[in-house]
């Protein structure tokens, strides 16, 4: 409680996170008694202290004071939490405030929490009004229908406020309150508070309004949805205002779904159309991230007729991000064409974005290949897209090599195993020898990828041959690369693949005349013996051929491939101490 009154802004904050801890040491009695009408004449504090509060009474706090029935008692301290000036003490506090009204009884929330809402609706600073918004709709089924009656004409009230701010948050809160009304409601009160934000001169508040109509036309017929919601809905989709439109572009696969079939083909297809050719740019990619969704609702004539020209228009749009969320839900309609169409007037457009200037829009094609490969399957694929990616990882730009590298994996689970070795094995090898140390390091974990993919049988035949080979190379930076790789992908292998295959290499360019890759080697030896010497087999290895290595480089004339030995040898100790410990306690046994 001293640290509660403490000058530090620090101690105080530390205290309101332990306040559960001071309410179960006083006791229910005390803490109703003592530690509420605190905390309720707190409220003048720091933010930060403020939100603590207003986040730890709404932790089921009513256990540290008696149990439910006197939880209305927290209500007294989130009111005056409910109305500070920074809203997300204000937010937490009305949240608090509904998990208190969760454990009430009716009539509890009747006698305390409906006289608080209206205090804070009625209150004069309009922070109050914004806080009450959150509220109507978590406490509107628990109370008797005269107290529901009231809240509907404070909720209209709340609506038509003077403060934009207040109608904003009514804008934000209607859809969670219509979703409690009955329909009798929702069409006499709720389409009425609806139609008074939608028609707001603030676009702030408009733009909020786009998800209170789909949670209004949720509750109703499409009949209804058509005589009593459809001028709204040519309202919102053709505000003048780019925020409303892009709110209703982004949600419109929802009011899609929400409205019926029959609307969407007389209204909504013309509307989208409209979104897809927006003006702006930002409208425009909501609208394009929607595409997939909202062609499931039509029938493939009308793809064809009306969605797609607009998609080919967008693969040619100015704005790259446009492009980019096209690229990325263009294959969603290969499914809904079918094989011909989806070759006839698809694939020209993925081809396009695969040459794209933006990297984020090829990646994106890349990325949504196997939608495409199902329909079309592929051979038809191979022909047409890999040579545009096999031309994307020979860029001059290593970026975007280097993006192509990581997203090989990718193709290599939609490609399978021997179309892989066939188009794209050399392709994946000759980035070991990339003049760009980045490129070169992407390739080595790409192999490990490949290797999770295909499996380790197949990686002794297209990897390892191909990666000790370098080993062998004239060129310091080939050698490097070995070392490297082996490094990276040992751990996906097997015992005997690297004792057999790889361990000889690694050892001889451990007498390598270039210091960088003699130390190198010891950090590459390290990862073996760290991955295999917890096995017998793996054991003896480490012990009969890594670490004479080691020692042998501890004396080594360069600093660092000395160091890098010490250290890989002092990891050896480690991990053979618990297994000599066993050897020595079965040595016991035997001989007892």
């Amino acid at each position: 409680m001293d640290e509660l009154r403490s000058e530090d802004v620090q101690l105080r904050l530390n205290a309101i996170h332990r306040v559960s801890t001071i309410a179960l040491a006083l006791g229910p009695e005390r803490a109703r008694d003592e530690l509420i009408p605190f905390l309720q004449d707190s409220v003048d504090d720091e933010d930060e202290v403020l939100l603590a509060l207003a986040e730890e009474l709404g932790r089921s706090f009513e256990e540290y004071i008696g149990g439910p029935e006197f939880a209305h008692l927290l209500l007294g301290p989130l009111e005056g939490l409910s109305a500070v000036e920074e809203t997300l003490v204000r937010d937490k506090a009305a949240e608090s405030i509904t998990k208190v009204a969760a454990v009430l009884s009716q009539a509890q929330l009747e006698q305390y929490c409906i006289p608080l809402l209206q205090r804070l609706s009625r209150g004069e600073w309009f922070t109050s009004r914004i806080s009450a918004c959150a509220l109507y709709g978590p406490v509107y089924d628990k109370v008797s229908p005269p107290i529901q009656d009231e809240l509907r004409r404070g909720f209209t009230s709340l609506g038509s406020d003077d403060t934009p701010m207040v109608r904003r948050a009514a804008a934000r809160w209607l859809g969670a309150f219509v979703k409690k009304l009955s329909k009798q409601h929702v069409l006499s009160d709720g389409l009425n508070i609806y139609r008074r934000l939608q028609a707001d001169d603030q676009d702030s508040v408009r733009l909020l309004t786009v998800e209170d109509l789909i949670a209004i036309a949720e509750q109703l017929t499409p009949p209804e949805v058509k005589e009593q919601l459809l001028k709204q809905i040519r309202q919102s989709v053709a505000d003048k205002s780019w925020r409303v439109r892009y709110m209703a572009a982004s949600h419109f696969n929802e009011l899609a779904d929400a409205v019926g079939q029959e609307l969407v083909r007389e209204e909504l297809i013309g509307h989208y159309v409209q979104l897809l050719k927006d003006n702006e740019a930002e409208v425009r990619t909501a609208a394009a991230g929607q595409i997939p969704g909202f062609a499931k609702s039509l029938e493939k004539e009308v793809i064809l007729a009306r969605i797609v020209p607009c998609v080919r228009d967008l693969c040619q749009d100015t704005s790259q991000h446009v492009r980019a969320a096209v690229a990325n839900q263009i294959a969603g309609l290969a499914p809904l064409l079918g094989k011909d169409a989806t070759i006839e007037h698809l694939l020209p457009l993925f081809l396009h974005l695969l040459k794209d200037d933006f990297p984020e829009v090829r990646l994106n094609i890349i990325s949504k290949l196997e939608t495409v490969n199902q329909v079309i399957g592929i051979e038809l694929l191979s022909e047409s897209l890999l040579p545009a990616i096999i031309e994307l990882a020979e860029d001059k730009s290593w970026r975007v090599r280097q993006a192509i590298i990581e997203y090989i994996p990718l193709l290599a689970t939609q490609l399978g195993k021997s179309f892989f070795d066939e188009q794209l094995g050399n392709l994946c090898m000759s980035w070991l020898g990339d003049n760009v140390y980045s490129i070169r390091e992407a390739a080595t974990v790409n192999l490990k990828k490949l290797t999770e993919v295909f499996g380790v049988e197949w990686a002794k035949v297209q990897i390892v041959p191909k990666v000790v080979g370098m080993g062998q190379h004239p060129t310091y930076l080939f050698r490097m690369t070995t070392v490297q790789a082996i490094t990276t992908i040992a751990p996906s292998l097997n015992l005997e693949i690297v004792g057999g295959d790889i361990l000889e290499t690694l050892l001889q360019l451990g007498q390598d005349p270039i210091p960088n890759i003699r130390f190198n080697v010891a950090k590459s030896l390290e990862v073996l013996a760290t991955t295999f010497a917890s096995t017998p087999e793996g054991n003896q290895m480490v012990r009969l051929k890594i670490v004479p290595v080691l020692e042998a480089q501890k004396a080594d004339q360069d600093a660092d491939v000395r160091y890098f030995a010490a250290k890989a040898l002092q990891q050896d100790e480690l991990l053979n101490a618990p297994l000599m410990n066993s050897l020595k306690r079965d040595l016991k046994q035997v001989l007892r």
